[in-house]
């Protein structure tokens, strides 16, 4: 049997159609509902995924899932644990080894807030980019007085740009998705302030597009899926990239008209979109080819 771990911060989905839909005798959902805000503050959500996946892994048998048909699976903040959890399982020979992981509209990188997909999609439910670095600040417990000089990249140290550049820059994605008067990727003033509050996003743990090569290319399939009327849209394509890069097989799926959280959507009847059933079925259907 095929056993899918599912990392959530909703309760959407508990008392209606679980997700993914696992109808079939041969598709075990399992749900990991971590802790989350406001109660909760880092390292709290990613520990709650890891020890999850760790407890799953070692006890396949009893929920008599195959070993070798494991999937990590999460949307937006549960793609970012997921990617993260996933790094830090390869450092586990012990385990069994994951079959693939499905990332839908992750969050990879806590750095550069000059991507295009910002610039287009900073006002769009259901995550503006207000919204975003509220929750941002509050989970890393950063002062949001420190919000100017992360978007101008004033706590961006000139030698780690350089250094970081060819994994964050907006140069690795496809010129169709930058905007017809795109704004140049220009660091303000080297804020030092700044900096030493928010250096711990330079960590893999939290940005996990700064991962080193070795880590990368031992990660597992990969299925992205993007957005376009996401913030995050260009985290994914930025992942897309480091993961090819290091021989990782990655398939792709873009929501032409998505958005970010439509996911959640896809049972709401009048509230779901033509663009949620897109989603789900494509997740679906790569779930069932692997």
């Amino acid at each position: 049997m095929q056993g899918v771990l599912v990392y959530r911060k909703h309760s959407v989905g508990d008392d209606g159609p679980s997700w993914p839909p696992s109808s079939s005798r041969a598709l075990r959902s399992m749900k990991e509902k971590y802790r989350k805000l406001p109660g909760y503050h880092h390292p709290v959500l990613i520990n709650d995924c890891q020890n999850a996946s760790i407890y799953f892994l070692k006890n396949l048998a009893s929920f008599g899932v195959d070993p070798s048909r494991v999937v990590l699976c999460g949307d937006s903040v549960g793609a970012w644990a997921v990617a993260i959890v996933t790094q830090a399982l390869t450092r586990i020979p012990s385990l069994s080894q994951i079959k693939a992981q499905i990332l839908i509209c992750p969050l990879v990188n806590l750095i550069n807030f000059q991507l295009p997909s910002h610039q287009q999609n900073k006002n769009v439910p259901l995550l503006t980019r207000d919204f975003m670095f509220m929750c941002f600040f509050k989970y890393l417990v950063i002062d949001p007085s420190w919000k100017d000089a992360i978007l101008t990249g004033s706590a961006i140290p000139l030698d780690k740009w350089k250094k970081y550049r060819k994994w964050l820059s907006y140069d690795n994605i496809p010129r169709r998705f930058w905007s017809q008067d795109p704004q140049p990727e220009i660091l303000g003033p080297f804020n030092e302030a700044a900096y030493l509050e928010t250096k711990h996003t330079w960590n893999a743990e939290l940005s996990p597009l700064l991962a080193d090569d070795k880590t990368i290319a031992q990660l597992p399939e990969t299925f992205l899926v993007s957005c376009e009327h996401d913030i995050f849209r260009d985290d994914a394509l930025l992942y897309k990239k480091r993961l090819e890069d290091q021989g990782v097989p990655v398939s792709w799926y873009h929501v032409e008209d998505g958005f970010h959280g439509c996911l959640l959507l896809f049972d709401k009847k009048c509230f779901s979109f033509p663009c949620c059933m897109k989603l789900i079925n494509a997740v679906i259907s790569y779930i069932k080819s692997i």
